[in-house]
């Protein structure tokens, strides 16, 4: 799971700088455009795997919204960001809150789920919480019928003079299967001049649109859109409405 890794757990401090909040804003204003064209109002919305809050920052002045994460540091990260909204630490696969949204989230954090099996528990979490006429929006950054290798890097600063860099190389081991894998370099520069080189394998999920479909109606989902990449997106969407 994604909190095994130290970048979501004893790193989680410097996500802010390895995936700057403002990188998600053109993302966000699509997503709200998304939850806009469900059949109900969409004001209540459950994002399951929200990270450290980057999203939600940008969505938080237009809908109330309720975050769940596994990692706990990652929710610190977000609570710093976005003190107004609840914040809850649960596994998306399980978590049941016994109340339903207007919509439910699942952003890149599903990226982590590499069987078809934790998949299906995630899909079935967002229907349970999801009302009738609302939606649920997930946001893979896979697929398996457009992956393709490739390599990549970002970064910024802060005014304390901490920066993080990273340089990342995503490849498939086996096509045969659901996953692939990333190779993550972290350069972590602390203020007094420290600097840390971490480096991490990160195993993500990489399910095929076919396999998206038939969990979704077999989780009770109706009509589903899908959308591939497009500017200020990186991944596939999958717009799920509950009948």
């Amino acid at each position: 799971m994604a909190s095994d890794y130290r970048v979501y757990s004893d790193l989680a401090g410097w996500w802010p700088l390895i995936s700057p909040p403002e990188e998600y804003a053109e993302e966000a204003v699509h997503l709200a455009d998304v939850f806009g064209s469900a059949t109900i109002a969409v004001r209540e919305v459950l994002d399951l795997g929200s990270g450290g809050g980057g999203v939600a920052v940008h969505l938080k002045d237009r809908f109330a919204l309720t975050l769940v994460d596994l990692s706990g540091e990652m929710l610190d990260v977000s609570r710093r960001l976005n003190p107004e909204c609840e914040h809850i630490q649960g596994d998306m696969r399980t978590i049941r809150l016994g109340r339903a949204f207007d919509a439910v989230l699942v952003h890149d954090a599903v990226d982590y789920m590499t069987c078809e099996e934790d998949l299906r528990q995630v899909i079935e979490t967002a229907f349970v919480h999801c009302r009738p006429g609302g939606m649920a929006v997930f946001v893979p950054d896979h697929v398996a019928d457009t992956f393709r290798e490739g390599a990549g890097g970002g970064g910024s600063s802060d005014a304390t003079g901490r920066r993080a860099s990273f340089r990342e190389h995503i490849w498939d081991p086996n096509p045969a299967d659901d996953w692939v894998q990333a190779e993550y370099e972290f350069v972590l520069r602390s203020a007094d001049a420290t600097v840390q080189v971490v480096r991490e394998k990160h195993r993500l999920g990489a399910f095929s649109c076919a396999t998206w479909l038939r969990l979704l109606a077999g989780a009770g989902f109706g009509t589903v859109t899908t959308e591939g990449p497009r500017t200020g997106m990186r991944g596939t969407l999958f717009a799920a409405r509950r009948p």
